[in-house]
């Protein structure tokens, strides 16, 4: 007997929508068992990891705050993945946006002009964009593999970024912690809800929705992104510039990364520091694909993976348990997404094994 992998007629659309819901259900199950083997009771966990976080108005809000980075990273790498450029550098291109924007910010504290707050973003985007330009020039012109390239430069990016904060931008005043000054009014995002951190990062992260909603549905820009993601032979014979194609995907990503990057260090954090993201950027490539590439699918996913980052926080905070559990929620959650969309296109076909044919030997009259 063996297991043969056998490619299914044609994939069911309506499974196709409701897999990451089967993920998430199969998530649950396994968050319970989880909780159990760790000596607490799988409801007062599940209740603790999911639906305390955003049990009042304060919760709702730092479930806004949660998503913006991860909703802005998300946006960016749906196009990306859209046209077939798997880029797995978001974190690195969030944490450049961060690193670039606050030396802006720092040398502009200053100022109180209206338009330093705008220079300083700008700044930040730009620096997400630039670090994306590396893969994007090494993808066209040197035929690298851009998720190779992509990963390592998250690496170099988290070093400069503690280079930074250990020298040239670490506060004179800081008692020596590795961290930047404290960003002054000018340069800091506006509060949205008076008595929260929900910041103006939120309203730039549906901004990039809707805007990229318009983009990939109603224009030929996004036909053609759409047509190279399906089929670059059919792209290329239809006259599409795919290299262009491929430079716009990269930068638009690196841009809204580094959005996010700088929108943390001037709205919840007001500073730089190391710990800038706790994997923003890798969460946001779960998000795109449990949102289905779909702007208000991966607008429901930043907000379902913000709550992650908030059970895991909660807890830690009320049951002991490791802050590590949110991670392994986000992997078992890629894990079932991943399972059932293999399942949704292939299947497992339970093969008997066939006994060799005796035939019989003329010489003797005996079958062998």
């Amino acid at each position: 007997m063996k297991i043969a992998i056998e490619r299914r007629p044609y994939d069911s659309n309506l499974m196709k929508y409701l897999s990451p819901v089967l993920a998430i259900i199969l998530t649950l199950i396994s968050g319970g068992l989880i909780f159990m083997i760790q000596g607490q009771d799988p409801w007062t966990g599940l209740y603790t990891f999911f639906i305390l976080p955003v049990s009042d108005s304060y919760g709702w809000s730092e479930l806004g705050v949660k998503a913006a980075p991860v909703l802005l990273c998300a946006m960016g790498l749906s196009v990306c993945y859209r046209a077939n450029i798997w880029n797995i550098g978001a974190e690195g291109q969030l944490l450049m946006g961060a690193l670039i924007g606050s030396w802006a910010a720092l040398s502009w504290m200053d100022s109180s002009s209206s338009w330093v707050l705008p220079a300083v973003l700008a700044c930040g985007a730009i620096g997400g964009l630039l670090w994306a330009l590396i893969p994007a020039v090494l993808k066209n012109h040197f035929n690298t593999n851009e998720i190779l390239t992509s990963i390592m430069l998250n690496y170099i990016a988290l070093n400069l970024l503690l280079f930074a904060v250990h020298g040239p931008l670490k506060d004179p005043h800081g008692f020596n912690f590795p961290e930047s000054a404290l960003f002054t009014d000018a340069v800091t995002l506006p509060i949205i809800m008076e008595g929260t951190r929900l910041h103006l990062g939120l309203i730039l992260g549906l901004f990039a929705v809707a805007t990229l909603w318009v983009v990939m549905a109603k224009t030929f820009l996004g036909f053609q992104l759409k047509v190279i993601g399906l089929d670059a032979s059919a792209g290329h014979f239809a006259g599409y510039q795919q290299r262009r194609l491929a430079y716009f995907s990269l930068l638009l990503c690196g841009a809204l990364a580094g959005l996010a990057g700088i929108s943390e260090v001037t709205g919840p954090i007001g500073q730089l520091v190391p710990s800038v993201s706790p994997g923003y950027g890798y969460a946001a490539i779960i998000v795109a694909f449990l949102g289905r590439l779909h702007p208000v699918g991966i607008l429901l996913a930043s907000l379902l993976m913000a709550l992650v980052y908030m059970g895991g926080e909660m807890g830690q905070i009320d049951l002991g348990l490791p802050l590590a559990l949110g991670s392994l929620f986000q992997g078992m959650l890629l894990f079932y997404l991943l399972a059932c969309d293999f399942l949704i296109s292939y299947r497992l076909r339970i093969q008997p094994s066939v006994k060799p044919m005796a035939f019989p030997d003329t010489s003797t009259g005996v079958s062998q």
